[in-house]
């Protein structure tokens, strides 16, 4: 007979017990795959797809790319250790990611936010200092002023003049050095590689590096889509990096892995590095899983990421086809569009993307391709916008009557699609 505390405990069992599968779990997640591989927003949905991964053929059909037993297999067969003490199978993805890169030492982290963060308090010892970056970099504008916070660090965004990537011309000036109480001397320029899904030359890389170097000054580069200009350049990821003294490499941008960052750079630094991702709340536990993910990814993904970047090109085609304009190119994975050429606006293109019968996703002006996008998607893309230049033809609109472009010193290319209230 049980007793009134087991039948509590069995009470408070049943209170705690959660399943976060709904009834149609199954079908769900299968029209999840078909709406991302029509989703323009962003590369690190793919992620999602480990268990019903899809690779998408010229037709536009779906099939096997990182299907259940395959990639789930793999993955659950990596090592069973604590990462924050010590997991094999994380262990050996960090030292194959810093062995390509021509690193000593990798360090997996959860997000490519915290590895930058990391990084750039790993590298600064001692306030005052300053970070230079590019005036569009993650780093400066989408990493909730992390460097102010985690580091006590002043940013100095840089404008490129080119409008396409920084130079050293553009960075001396901006150097800040001596000892001048009044000022925060310049520790590290980061740099980002691509920006925007564009490729800052490597020779620029070099130059700045070198000229850098000289000067005592430490380089950071924040490689969350590198894969991308390896893929584009064929230069090695060996070359991209040494002009770096730390890189971060993101596993879930364009690459597809549910989650992960890898952080390379000299054993010191790493050895640090661990020590503020343990600070910073990142330290996990059962990582395996997730390294196994991650090197499925690096051995089937990156050689889809050429292809990748065909769909960019044939998306920015069309679009030039029809008169659209283009407010950053394709070089890689994505580019940024300007419907108003047409008489088109943005929030119009979301609505009635939404409104397909096979629905497109979209949130503005970027228009970003991944390992499942569907060319068919692309394809459904231009048509909906030949058909709304073509109705705005119709009702009277003529490209004289597009608003004048306001001459700007910073051009941001991210315009959220917005209806007028």
């Amino acid at each position: 007979m049980s007793s009134l505390t087991d039948i509590r405990f069995a009470e408070l069992a049943q209170e705690i017990a959660c399943d976060v599968h709904s009834e149609t779990q199954d079908d769900d997640n299968i029209l999840k795959v078909q709406e991302i591989s029509r989703t323009f927003v962003s590369d690190t949905i793919t992620g999602i797809l480990s268990r019903y991964g899809a690779r998408i053929h010229a037709n536009g059909k779906l099939s096997s790319l990182v299907p259940t037993k395959e990639m789930n297999a793999y993955a659950l067969g990596a090592s069973l250790g604590d990462d924050v003490y010590f997991e094999p199978s994380t262990a050996f993805l960090e030292t194959h990611v810093a062995k390509i890169t021509g690193k000593e030492a990798g360090l997996f982290l959860p997000t490519g936010t915290m590895s930058n963060q990391v990084a750039i308090r790993t590298h600064l010892q001692q306030p005052p200092y300053s970070v230079i970056t590019d005036a569009r970099a993650h780093i400066y504008r989408m990493e909730a002023g992390g460097a102010a916070f985690h580091s006590g660090a002043n940013s100095i965004p840089i404008i490129p003049a080119n409008e396409h990537h920084l130079t050293w011309e553009d960075i001396e000036p901006r150097i800040v050095s001596g000892t001048d109480v009044h000022v925060a001397p310049t520790r590290i320029i980061a740099l980002e590689n691509t920006l925007n899904g564009t490729i800052i030359p490597q020779d620029d890389v070099i130059e700045i590096s070198k000229n850098a170097r000289s000067r005592g000054i430490i380089m950071h580069l924040d490689g969350a889509r590198i894969w991308h200009v390896a893929a584009e350049t064929r230069l090695s990821m060996k070359e991209l990096c040494d002009p770096f003294e730390s890189v971060s490499l993101c596993l879930s941008k364009g690459l597809g892995a549910p989650i992960g960052t890898i952080l390379v750079g000299s054993k010191p630094f790493i050895t640090k590095a661990r020590w503020f991702r343990k600070l910073f709340g990142g330290g996990m536990r059962q990582t395996g899983y997730m390294a196994g993910c991650a090197a499925y990814a690096l051995t089937y993904n990156f050689p889809m990421l050429p292809h990748v970047h065909a769909l960019a090109k044939r998306m920015q085609q069309g679009l030039e086809e029809l008169g659209v304009g283009i407010l950053s190119p394709a070089e890689t994975c994505m580019l940024f569009y300007d419907p108003s050429p047409i008489g088109v606006e943005y929030w119009e293109v979301v609505e009635r993307a939404a409104q397909l019968p096979d629905p497109i996703k979209l949130n503005g002006s970027r228009l970003l391709m991944h390992v499942q996008t569907s060319p068919q998607a692309i394809e459904d893309f231009l048509e909906l916008l030949r058909a709304l230049k073509e109705e705005k033809a119709a009702a009277g609109w003529r490209p004289e009557n597009a608003p004048p472009k306001k001459k700007t010193l910073f051009r941001d290319v991210y315009v959220k699609a917005v209806r007028p209230a």
